[in-house]
């Protein structure tokens, strides 16, 4: 599956925040990257500017290319309930997204290889899809050969955040993904209301 393999805190200078994570790189030039910086670009930009941005700025935070996140947004648009909400849950939902935030993993793309090198197990049962979509009540392991992993090891040492709709049992290695989380739970600074206006021209 194609996915993004560019710098990160180029990208973060261009969003003006670090949407990867704690970033030294990023603290240090916290703006826009480019010889002139901030300087020299327009100083207004139009609506659908900023809606696209809004747009970009939630794919990377996930890690999804366009083809993967308009389909998410569709799928969110035919549910019933606020489209705007749904996607992100669906969003929060995927595997690699829930690896990260149990702390086993210390970003996204970690999170991503480590699903894709089939560390990590739903249920029980070996699952290499990043973008698998968890239901409330899934567990997510790590593989009994990989606990002594030295990255997951590190990873769940320095974990800090904890999320009211996950479970963690450090003894084990094991998370259990509650249910989907509200809106006000989700830490991502996104305006979710911009990419719906976006995709409803």
């Amino acid at each position: 599956m194609a996915r993004h393999i560019g710098p990160t805190t180029k990208v973060a200078r261009t969003f003006g925040e670090a949407i990867f994570g704690y970033d030294k790189s990023f603290e240090k030039r916290n703006y826009p990257p480019g010889q002139h910086g901030s300087s020299k670009r327009r100083k207004t930009v139009s609506e659908f500017g900023i809606q696209l941005k809004e747009k970009q700025k939630a794919k990377m935070t996930y890690g999804l290319l366009e083809r993967q996140f308009s389909k998410v947004y569709r799928e969110a648009a035919r549910k019933s309930g606020v489209t705007g909400e749904i996607m992100l849950q669906m969003l929060e939902s995927r595997l690699d997204n829930v690896v990260y935030r149990l702390g086993i993993a210390p970003t996204r793309r970690a999170a991503r290889q480590l699903v894709g090198h089939k560390h990590i197990a739903v249920n029980g049962s070996i699952c290499n899809i990043p973008s698998a979509q968890l239901r409330a009540g899934d567990k997510i392991s790590v593989r009994a050969r990989s606990t002594s992993n030295i990255a997951i090891t590190n990873s769940v040492q320095s974990k800090s955040m904890k999320f009211n709709w996950l479970a963690w049992e450090e003894s084990s290695l094991t998370g259990t993904y509650v249910n989907h989380p509200d809106r006000a739970q989700i830490p991502e600074n996104i305006k979710e209301q911009l990419i719906v206006e976006l995709y409803s021209k």
